[in-house]
C-alpha cells in the first residue's frame, strides 16, 4: 500500500477532515545510465569549481543570484528557510469555482486524497458529494516540502482529487508568445464543415487503456534487440505539411478513410458513465449545444436583448477565437481574462459600437 507524501487537514468553513495526499501517476520512462563510450565505466555528475577544477562539497555550496555580469548576491540556505511559508498542515478552501472555468493550461500535477481513518469518511464523502453535485472545484493553497502550491480540489467517483495549478504569472499569453495565429476569417466555409464531419467520423468514447506510449515500447524493443545482437528497423519519416490548395481533397480522403475504418469495427453499445458534476465538453459539442439552445424569455429591454444575442453568438467561439477578436478590438486586460470575461468584454464593446453608430 502506498504511503502518503503529505498529511494534513482540509477545511471548508468550520468543517475539517484529516487527509493524506498520494501520488496519482507513475513514471514508465526507460532510464539509462551514462557510460564512457567503448567501456562499461559509469560517468557521474560532480559539482566542480569552474575556476579551480576541484570538487566542492555540498555544505560549501550556496545560492547566488546574478545581479550584474559577474556580480552575485549570495543567499544562504537558512535565509531561504526563514522567509519560506510555514510548514502548513492545512488545505484551507477559500473559494469554490465552476470547474469548467479553469482553463486546462493551469493544471499541473494530480494527487489522490484519502481520509486518515474510517471515522473521517463521512465528512470526506460529504465534501466529495457536494462538489460533484455542484460541479465546483475548491480553490486552496498549501505548503509541501518548502514550496507553496495553488490547488484545485475536485470530485471524482468515490474520491477527492487535488490538482496543483500554475500561478497566473506563470501562464504565458499566447498572443505575445506565438509567432503566428489565425485570423477570425480562417477556419470557415466548406473546409470547416468537412473537418467537423471528419471529427464526427472519428468520435469515440474516452478509454485511456486504448492508448500506449509506443515510443517507450520501441525503446524497450531496441534494448532487447541489441542485447540479443539483432537490428531494429528505423521509424517511419514524419509526414510533410499539407498543401493548402489540396485541402478539400485531403479532407475528403481522410473522411472516406475514417468511415471505412468505422465500418470494419464491430458495433458495440456505448456505456455512458453517469457523473454528478459538470464535464467539460469538446469545443465542437459545446458549439453545437449553443446553437441548439432555446432562446431566453423576452423579458429584458431591447438593449439587453441585443447584448444577449451578441453573447449567444460569442459563446459559439473558442477562447482562442475570442482572444483574437479582443486583440483586434484592443480590449485592455484581455490576456488575464477568462473565457466568460472575454465574452462580456466583447459584448460590451459591440454594444458601444452599435450605440455610437445609431
Amino acid at each position: 500500500m502506498a504511503r502518503a507524501i503529505w498529511t494534513g487537514v482540509i477545511t471548508f468553513g468550520l468543517v475539517s477532515v484529516p487527509v493524506g495526499l498520494y501520488t496519482a501517476v507513475g513514471d514508465h520512462t526507460v532510464h539509462f545510465h551514462q557510460l564512457q563510450r567503448g567501456s562499461a565505466d559509469r560517468v557521474r555528475n560532480r559539482r566542480v569549481n569552474e575556476r579551480t577544477g576541484k570538487e566542492v562539497p555540498a555544505e560549501d555550496i550556496v545560492k547566488g543570484f546574478e545581479a550584474a555580469e559577474g556580480e552575485y548576491v549570495v543567499v544562504e540556505p537558512d535565509e531561504l528557510d526563514e522567509i519560506a511559508p510555514g510548514r502548513s498542515r492545512t488545505i484551507d478552501i477559500s473559494d469554490f469555482v465552476d470547474l469548467d472555468d479553469i482553463e486546462p493550461v493551469y493544471f499541473d500535477r494530480t494527487y489522490y486524497i484519502a481520509p486518515r481513518g474510517k471515522e473521517y469518511t463521512k465528512v470526506y464523502e460529504l465534501l466529495r458529494a457536494a462538489l460533484a453535485e455542484a460541479g465546483k472545484a475548491g480553490i486552496a493553497t498549501f505548503v509541501m516540502r518548502g514550496k507553496q502550491y495553488l490547488t484545485a480540489l475536485r470530485a471524482e467517483d468515490k474520491l477527492l482529487v487535488l490538482q496543483t495549478l500554475h500561478w497566473a504569472d506563470e501562464v504565458r499569453d499566447p498572443g505575445q508568445e506565438l509567432p503566428e495565429l489565425p485570423t477570425g476569417r480562417a477556419g470557415k466555409g466548406k473546409e470547416r464543415d468537412m473537418a467537423i464531419q471528419l471529427i464526427d467520423a472519428l468520435d469515440a468514447p474516452w478509454d485511456p487503456a486504448r492508448y500506449h506510449d509506443t515510443y517507450q515500447e520501441k525503446v524497450r524493443e531496441l534494448v532487447r534487440a541489441k542485447a540479443e545482437g539483432q537490428e531494429i528497423s528505423a521509424a517511419e519519416e514524419a509526414p510533410q505539411a499539407s498543401n493548402v490548395a489540396d485541402l478539400m481533397t485531403l479532407l475528403q480522403g481522410s473522411l472516406d478513410q475514417a468511415r471505412g475504418a468505422k465500418d470494419q469495427e464491430p458495433v458495440a453499445p456505448r456505456q455512458k458513465k453517469t457523473v454528478a458534476r459538470k464535464v467539460r465538453q469538446p469545443e465542437t459539442k459545446r458549439k453545437t449545444a449553443a446553437r441548439k439552445a432555446p432562446p431566453k424569455a423576452a423579458r429584458a429591454s431591447a438593449t439587453s436583448r441585443g447584448q444577449g444575442r451578441g453573447k449567444s453568438e460569442l459563446r459559439q467561439l473558442s477562447k482562442t477565437e475570442l482572444y483574437q477578436r479582443a486583440t483586434e478590438q484592443d480590449i485592455a486586460g484581455r490576456s488575464k481574462m477568462s473565457r466568460e470575461e472575454l465574452i462580456d468584454a466583447l459584448a460590451r464593446a459591440g454594444h458601444r459600437r452599435n450605440k455610437s453608430a445609431a
